[in-house]
């Protein structure tokens, strides 16, 4: 019988002892590689849906909610701002802004956030058409992939609106939106909106009236029957034939479409700056925010201060985890500890079978070193399959991907750490079954 067997048979002859050795350990390594699986997914989330974004600008309220809002769209909006008020930020060859996205938020599809913006909204995440093109008249939109898949949309297909972001809420039924694109998968925020340009936002939410659909584009229908009471609700009723006959309003998709719009709103505008080095760039948000109605705030800032606070409860978890684990440790070698006393006759006969000092010792250790790769496997396990129930109620809840079948670098250095918690619980009963004196445990017996 090699040694590997008599270890593991002594180990199975206490099976109480080995259940309660595992389990604890089994639960420390579980919450500390369940931790490490959350927070590099959280931290990956978050920093791909940076997307080099310097600063965004919108209505006053909680900075963290406004870039809650409008990076990772897991937040209501703070409110919208005027156009006139963010005119100065729109415009080309503004000395420190290299790139001005609008957003428009307000509409949803199944819980998915509509978005109205320009082009340079799905080039910040580097999304690829998949299929179809990109938005270019009134209510066409492109897609992303999660939205395509979860809900089945494909090209062509139209669909109307609910107002809010919550499926449930009020439906613009009188106005369809229509996909021309879908995106290719990126990974990034991107994945789960519905893209579409500012004036279709504001047709939704303008109503039926004439002067409504004037500010919404930069082209009037001619209304023949002008002041006719029922005539724009027809005509508004009548856009979904408009995307088959090319009716529809086409824009540039450029912040020059806004600037003509000055009575309208948005909700945000995302910066990115020349460069991030100059001074004034540095100073930009305090200006905006001490002199003008509206609010900026640094997504890495606001951020890093989310990490903070989510960083209280994960390290107290982390420190429950590593006490969990140093208790399993003590567990193993309480158990190791009572077996060699019941053990001391059957290590007195294996050294008189001709087994050394080295091999007894090598025999207790090897049996911590099983107990802690169990235990490991089985909190490993626990962890993943964990991680994966978690995920789901965060897709439902957020939208956001996370998986449990990913696995970790860092997971080896847990396996490490096991191994020695192992060899650290089996140490002393290993040195002491080693230096067992063979005929006085023989002559007791």
């Amino acid at each position: 019988m090699s040694i590997l067997q008599l270890a593991w048979r002594n180990i199975i002859k206490n099976p109480l002892n080995l259940l309660m050795s595992i389990i604890l350990f089994g639960l420390g390594v579980g919450l500390i590689s369940f931790l490490l699986l959350f927070n590099h997914q959280l931290k990956d989330k978050f920093d791909k849906n940076l997307a080099e974004i310097d600063l965004v600008v919108g209505a006053k309220g909680s900075p963290l909610q406004m870039i809650l809002c409008n990076m990772y769209h897991v937040d209501n909006p703070t409110g919208n701002i005027p156009i006139k008020n963010a005119a100065p930020l729109l415009k080309d060859l503004h000395p420190l802004i290299k790139k001005a996205i609008p957003l428009s938020l307000g509409d949803n599809f199944k819980t998915y956030r509509i978005v109205g913006t320009n082009h340079d909204f799905p080039a910040l995440y580097e999304a690829k058409l998949n299929e179809g093109k990109l938005w270019a008249k009134d209510f066409e939109v492109t897609i992303g992939k999660s939205v395509a898949e979860e809900t089945g949309l494909k090209l062509g297909d139209k669909f109307v609106s609910s107002h809010g972001f919550n499926a449930d809420d009020h439906a613009h039924d009188e106005q369809s939106f229509v996909v021309v694109g879908i995106l290719e998968g990126t990974g990034a925020v991107v994945d789960q909106l519905i893209l579409t340009n500012t004036a279709s936002i504001w047709l939704v939410h303008a109503g039926h009236g004439d002067e409504a659909e004037d500010n919404a584009s930069e082209d009037n229908h001619n209304h023949e029957a002008e002041g006719h009471e029922g005539h724009a609700h027809e005509e508004q009723a009548q856009t979904e034939d408009n995307h088959e006959h090319g009716d529809s309003h086409q824009h540039d998709n450029s912040n020059a479409d806004l600037l003509h719009h000055q009575d309208q709103e948005i909700t945000s505008v995302l910066i990115q700056y020349k460069s991030r080095t100059n001074f004034q760039a540095l100073n930009f948000g305090r200006n905006i925010n001490e002199n003008t109605e509206m609010q900026a705030a640094s997504p890495a800032i606001e951020i890093n201060r989310l990490y903070n606070m989510i960083g209280v409860g994960t390290e107290a978890l982390r420190w429950l985890a590593i006490l969990i684990a140093m208790v399993s440790a003590l567990s193993i070698f309480i158990s190791l500890f009572k077996s060699m006393r019941a053990r001391k006759y059957e290590l007195a006969i294996i050294r008189v079978l001709g087994a050394g000092r080295i091999k007894v010792f090598m025999l207790i250790i090897l049996e911590g070193l099983i107990l802690a790769i169990i235990g490991f496997l089985i909190g490993t396990a626990l962890s993943h399959i964990g991680m994966e129930l978690v995920a789901k109620y965060l897709k439902a809840d957020f939208r956001y991907s996370f998986t449990g079948w990913k696995f970790l670098d860092e997971e080896w250095w847990v396996l490490g750490v096991s191994l020695i918690l192992g060899i650290i619980a089996s140490i002393i009963p290993a040195i002491q079954a080693a230096n067992t004196d063979i005929n006085k445990t023989l002559s007791q017996k």
